[in-house]
Formats: C-alpha cells, sequence, structure tokens
C-alpha cells in the first residue's frame, strides 16, 4: 500500500496556506507554509507541506550569503529542477530585498513592538519566536503557535528546535492577546519559565517576552519576570 501523503486538499479552508494567507496575512503564516505557497504543489511521494517543512528544517540562513546552484540545490534538498529553481528564485528575491543593509537588530522591548505591533489584529492568539545571534541580530523568526497558549499548549521544544537549527544566541519571545488587554496571564507566566529553563539547559537566553495587545504591550523582562 502506499504511503498517505498529507495534500493541502485534505486540509481545512481555515488550515490551508494561501486562504490563511488571505484571511489572516503572511504573519500568520510559519515559514513552512510560506515556502509551500511558493512551491506550489508536491510530488507523488511527498505533498509539498511536507516537502517545505522538511527544507525549512534543513535550511541556514548563511544559504543567502552562498551562490546558490540549481544542481547544488536539487542535491542538498532532494529536489527535482523545477523545485530547485522556485526555491532559488525566492532566496534571491530575499537576498536583494533584505541585504546587510536591512539588518534587524532588536536592544529594547519597544523595538520589538514596532517590529510585531500588527500581531494586536490578528484574531487568533499567535505565538511568535525571534532569534537573535550575539549582537541581537535577528537571524530566523518562527510562528511557534497559533490558538492561544492555553487552548493548545506551546511546547518548550517548539521554541528550542529552530534555535539550534540557526544557532540563534538568544530568543524573544511574542504574543497577541486579542482580547487587546497585554496584561500577562497566569498561562503566560508559567509557559515563560518553562522556555527560560528550556533555554538554560541549552545554553541559550530568553531575552524576553512581549505580551501585545491593542492597548499596548507588556514586556515581562521590563516586569522583572526575565
Amino acid at each position: 500500500m502506499d504511503q498517505y501523503v498529507l495534500r493541502i486538499k485534505d486540509l481545512s479552508t481555515d488550515e490551508k496556506p494561501r486562504e490563511k494567507l488571505i484571511n489572516h496575512g503572511p504573519g500568520a503564516l510559519r515559514n513552512y507554509e510560506l515556502l509551500a505557497i511558493i512551491l506550489s504543489r508536491g510530488t507523488r511521494k511527498e505533498g509539498v507541506l511536507e516537502m517545505a517543512h522538511r527544507i525549512m528544517e534543513q535550511y541556514h540562513p548563511a544559504f543567502l550569503e552562498q551562490e546558490l546552484t540549481v544542481e547544488k540545490v536539487k542535491t542538498l534538498y532532494n529536489l527535482g529542477t523545477v523545485h530547485a529553481c522556485q526555491f532559488i528564485a525566492a532566496m534571491e528575491l530575499g537576498r536583494r530585498l533584505f541585504q546587510k543593509g536591512k539588518e534587524v537588530y532588536f536592544r529594547t522591548p519597544g523595538q520589538v513592538h514596532e517590529y510585531l505591533k500588527g500581531m494586536a489584529y490578528l484574531s487568533k492568539e499567535h505565538v511568535r519566536a525571534l532569534y537573535l545571534d550575539v549582537k541581537n541580530r535577528l537571524i530566523r523568526e518562527e510562528v511557534v503557535s497559533i490558538g492561544g497558549l492555553n487552548s493548545s499548549p506551546l511546547q518548550p521544544r517548539e521554541v528550542i528546535r529552530p534555535a539550534l537549527l540557526c544557532n540563534a544566541a538568544g530568543i524573544i519571545l511574542a504574543h497577541n492577546h486579542p482580547s487587546g488587554d497585554p496584561e500577562p496571564s497566569p498561562g503566560d507566566l508559567e509557559i515563560t519559565a518553562r522556555v527560560k529553563e528550556a533555554c538554560r539547559l541549552m545554553d541559550m537566553e530568553l531575552l524576553d517576552h512581549i505580551v501585545i495587545g491593542d492597548k499596548g504591550y507588556v514586556s515581562l523582562k521590563e516586569q522583572g519576570v526575565l
């Protein structure tokens, strides 16, 4: 029997990447979902979501600094020519639009809020993780949870895994409160403590956890929690 391959058509409308982009904007999509939109379709043996997820697990920001060839990408990611060309085109566009002059640094909670303030208008709770190098330069960001810290508990491993892949030195968590009130809940404090401990064990630092609402934001670092 052929192995079952998850197809986009099998997902509910709310979970399909294009529909999610249309209804909630690009900030609601995980990196692999954005890549799935670019790749468009998978193969008979591998659905596009599975393919995109696999690529992003193996991706490293240093690729933006490399000269990627079609043959190299085909070998690195076990892709066909069409998918390799699509991936390289996306990387080249990123290289051109976000060169070193566009690098993002976070040194204050206010800078994080300015970068992510659009999260205040999301109808569901989203948790984003910002991964920084030793100079507090942003090297990767991920949507690590959707649906709320209480209704869909965030696991520290979901925060740590991308950090290991990009050799991050520090992590900033941020999530929105659809109610508009940015005051941290007991659940917010609990998951912050758990992620902080997971970071400590992996020799990383949880630099802050920002709660965003339409009335402003609260920094757990500024509150003395971190």
